[in-house]
């Protein structure tokens, strides 16, 4: 358990501080959440098909996901990165990133997404508080995320203990 977390502490530190120093923050961002899915849990698991990850609002991001993941493997399901043009197609996936040029569309995402086991992760003042699950903030100059346990626990997910230990929790 020990071990986990340090590697988790480890993975997200080198994504957090040492990536921040020679990478740009759409592949910070890519990476943190790539590195968030493997910490959470949904209910269907186990099931094969498609692990739908969606983005909306931040094109750079979307890029480095399809990049990076697009077609490869999640357990017995496959990664599919999906550019999301409005907030009703957020509804179809397992994730769903809101970028900054977005961030006015989350109280409609919010909602299309309401009751489904699906973990929104935005970059917006305040989002977090708003119903977010993971939501990135600067602080001190450096890059953190808050964690909505009400929110993650009413979508139905489970996250893990190493996750939320590193979190700002709400």
């Amino acid at each position: 358990m020990k071990r986990t977390c340090l590697l988790l502490a480890f993975a997200l530190g080198i994504a957090i501080n040492g990536m921040a120093q020679d990478r740009p923050t759409h592949e910070i961002h890519a990476a943190m959440l790539y590195n968030f899915i493997k910490y959470v849990q949904w209910p269907n698991e186990a099931d094969g098909g498609e692990f739908v990850v969606g983005v909306i609002g931040d094109e750079q991001v979307f890029n480095t996901l399809k990049a990076w993941y697009d077609g490869k493997p999640k357990g017995t399901k496959k990664y599919v990165i999906k550019k999301l043009s409005s907030a009703d197609e957020a509804n179809s996936c397992q994730v769903v990133y809101v970028g900054k040029s977005k961030n006015k569309d989350f109280e409609n995402i919010k909602t299309s997404v309401n009751g489904k086991s699906i973990l929104t992760i935005t970059d917006g003042n305040g989002l977090g508080e708003k119903g977010s699950c993971i939501n990135f903030k600067v602080v001190d100059g450096k890059l953190k995320f808050e964690l909505n346990q009400a929110t993650v626990s009413s979508s139905n997910l489970k996250v893990s203990t190493q996750l939320s230990s590193m979190a700002i929790l709400i």
